[in-house]
């Protein structure tokens, strides 16, 4: 797999430079003490300057990728530049944390309806509603979580966290993500979102878990 550089030359110039109107249900991580071991592990991962790029077996593919994700997210993000930097970040930090993309995109479109300086009751910032805890614990003080990428890098390392903590179970990771471990509506919410309208050929039913978080 190698990364993609110089795709859509004309068409999308964004990628030269290697440079998702449902309310959002928007929650909170929950503060939990981290083992040294762990916080360095997730700082090292917060740290990465690598810019971000869409990484496919195939020129191809990359092209087929954007131009799906870009036209279902067009009408909530009108600008294509902005819109196409968006989504190759995505892509980049969902893979780079071992995540599927369109699962992120379905976990933001219910987190913060795509809104940018997005603020819950409990103070989650950006995109992906990151608690600002998590910038003492694993980040840098000049962190801005509603800087496009940093809140993306944030929210992906941090859901990759609760998989790995809870084995796997997705259903679990996304409570505990949400700040709502336990309770059923937001883990569903998100996956029904990612199958329904971030559904891409590559990935189909059989791959997403079941709502009551088993294989």
């Amino acid at each position: 797999m190698r990364g993609l550089t110089g795709l859509l030359h004309s068409s999308a110039p964004l990628l030269i430079f290697l440079l998702l109107p449902a309310p959002a249900w928007s929650g909170a991580q929950i503060y939990e003490p981290l083992s040294a071991s762990v916080k360095a592990t997730l700082s090292e991962s917060i740290s990465d300057r690598v810019a971000p790029y869409l990484a496919f077996e195939t020129e191809r593919e990359a092209r087929a990728w954007l131009t799906a994700m870009s036209r279902k997210l067009a009408r909530r993000m009108p600008e294509r530049r902005a819109r196409e930097e968006f989504l190759v970040t995505v892509h980049y930090e969902a893979k780079r944390a071992g995540l599927d993309p369109q699962l992120v995109l379905g976990l933001i479109q219910v987190e913060s309806a795509f809104r940018k300086y997005a603020v819950s009751h409990a103070g989650a910032r950006g995109y992906m509603q990151v608690m600002p805890f998590w910038v003492r614990l694993i980040g840098a003080g000049g962190h801005n979580l509603f800087h496009l990428r940093t809140n993306l890098r944030y929210g992906c390392v941090i859901l990759r966290h609760y998989l790995d903590i809870e084995n796997g179970n997705l259903f679990r990771a996304l409570g505990r993500y949400n700040g709502s471990l336990g309770q059923a509506e937001y883990p569903n919410m998100v996956v029904r979102a990612w199958h329904k309208d971030w559904h891409y050929p590559a990935y189909t039913a059989d791959s997403i878990p079941r709502s009551d978080g088993r294989s």
